[in-house]
């Protein structure tokens, strides 16, 4: 098995879409990756997503012909299966028991109390994505959420998540931390641009090197922008939807 992120940790992204063959046409020309088809059939047509020959991302169909376009975050754990089991404690719903992804990993998928999706994967061959923070590659994972004090007893639960509380922008901000790293955010709905009846979900930000250039092109390439580039203190970032629907943000970082 290669390398993999620690237990706890954001290891992979990967988008739930109804048409395919236009995510392989919008992504690799918004963050210039090359796409990979797994060979087996029954994959229906997974798509690796790579930058500079390292996978970053994927995209594959809907699990259900109801499900809406959606980015998903998959966290990193030693046991897919005790990690479904904590969440089911901790008052959360698995929608898919764990099971193995031919031989590349096991995973589950589930919800916290407030609906928000999220997936654990178990590294077997496939340890998640091999490139991280740079542009083109996923750089933070963010529950937008109305209920974050549920949610901060719910994730120390289950990951074991201690949640930090800042002011970030003028606003209140968690963060999460696992030992002596902060491996997500946490943040109330946002206004401006987003539906009032989002539910609770799990925003994914990929690095960009201009986050207004790449809204720009994001728009030449069918998508919108749903809240323009804006500065804030990790960086300018804005807030995107593809061509299907499919939220997903876009930041600039600041040197670190």
């Amino acid at each position: 098995m290669q390398d993999t992120v620690p237990s706890g940790t954001p290891c992979w992204t990967d988008l739930a879409t109804p048409d395919l063959a236009d995510a392989r046409r919008f992504y690799p020309e918004l963050f210039g990756w090359t796409s990979h088809v797994m060979p087996q059939p029954e994959a229906n047509g997974y798509t690796i997503f790579r930058k500079d020959g390292r996978a970053v991302a994927a995209a594959g169909p809907p699990a259900a012909p109801d499900q809406v376009p959606i980015w998903s975050t998959y966290v990193a754990t030693d046991d897919a299966d005790l990690a479904a089991g904590r969440v089911t404690a901790a008052g959360g719903q698995v929608f898919v028991p764990p099971f193995e992804v031919f031989d590349q990993g096991r995973m589950a998928v589930f919800s916290d109390p407030s609906g928000a999706a999220l997936s654990v994967w178990q590294p077997m061959a496939m340890p998640g994505a091999e490139l991280f923070d740079v542009p083109g590659a996923m750089c933070w994972n963010e529950l937008v959420t109305p209920d974050p004090e549920r949610a901060k007893v719910f994730y120390e639960l289950v990951f074991g998540w201690q949640p930090e509380n800042r002011v970030v922008d003028g606003s209140p901000y968690t963060e999460w931390r696992l030992g002596d790293r902060i491996v997500g955010g946490m943040m109330p709905p946002l206004g401006d641009g987003f539906p009032a009846d989002l539910p609770a979900y799990w925003a994914v930000y990929f690095a960009v090197d201009d986050a207004d250039a790449t809204a720009a092109h994001a728009v030449r390439l069918g998508g919108e922008v749903l809240v323009p580039a804006r500065d804030s203190e990790p960086g300018r970032w804005a807030a995107l939807r593809d061509p299907q629907g499919a939220l997903f943000s876009v930041i600039a970082l600041h040197p670190r």
